[in-house]
């Protein structure tokens, strides 16, 4: 898909790999929906797409919440006419420490963010994108064996099914519409500020701190980069598949042609 003129909503766009790859894919073109909970974040990566000449418009969104995600993406349609593609990429790492002394609200936040809020956003531009029959929708996945982590693992090791059965339904539907899941890989972000941080996470992720202290943190940009490049690619063959932050896309177009 050539993303010039196109319209992308990036959930979680406020700050570390949401606000990059906004940027990146203006700068290619895109009108840009940026969506988050706080609106002076999301207005902050308006600005930046805005001063590089870029279009874009925030969005404060609840993606917990059905009736603002549905807001988002009337929101959207109401401004730029469509929605092309949806990136589910806001995510919560809350809940830190052994089953038996995490948080329950924060364990549940963690769940409702990176799983619910993934099935909400989709179910929203789905109703769209089936009846244009097109449309693409990318939801980030993560660590899946995170021991200390549970809420944050067990709501990502779901995103690849999750997908998965997507790909299947619309296939038995006969829609164009494509879905896949990437990993972004370790970034340096606000979330992981808050596990070097917390004593709990000190305790249970020590390898966060030890990578970003050594340097071994993947830059954002690289995420952006290779969004924008799936994008650009994206086939029928990519239905419900698996890719990475940084991938090979010359061997991946190989693939498809083989």
């Amino acid at each position: 898909m050539e993303l010039n003129n196109k319209t992308v909503i990036v959930t979680g766009a406020g700050s570390g790999i949401g606000r990059v790859i906004a940027l990146e894919l203006a700068g290619r073109g895109a009108n840009v929906v940026c969506a988050a909970r706080r609106e002076h974040n999301i207005k902050e990566t308006v600005s930046l797409i805005e001063a590089q000449g870029g279009s874009a418009l925030a969005v404060a969104t609840d993606i917990t919440q059905y009736k603002q995600v549905q807001m988002m993406v009337d929101t959207a349609i109401g401004k730029f006419g469509q929605v092309d593609v949806l990136i589910n990429n806001a995510g919560s790492f809350m809940a830190l420490g052994a089953v038996w002394e995490t948080d329950i609200d924060q364990w549940m936040q963690d769940i409702s963010v990176n799983l619910t809020g993934t099935y909400l956003c989709s179910r929203a531009v789905l109703q769209h994108m089936i009846q244009r029959n097109q449309g693409i929708i990318i939801t980030m996945r993560g660590g899946c064996m995170i021991p200390g982590g549970t809420g944050y693992s067990c709501s990502k090791v779901a995103i690849p099914r999750f997908t998965e059965l997507l790909a299947m339904e619309l296939k038995q539907e006969s829609s164009n519409v494509i879905c896949f899941s990437m990993a972004p890989g370790f970034v340096h972000t606000d979330m992981t500020d808050y596990q070097i941080t917390e004593p709990m996470g000190l305790k249970w992720l020590p390898s966060s701190k030890d990578a970003i202290d050594q340097g071994q943190d993947r830059p954002p940009q690289d995420c952006a980069v290779t969004t924008a490049e799936l994008i650009e690619m994206a086939c029928s063959q990519m239905n419900g598949g698996q890719y990475s932050a940084g991938e090979d896309m010359q061997a991946l177009q190989k693939s498809f042609t083989a």
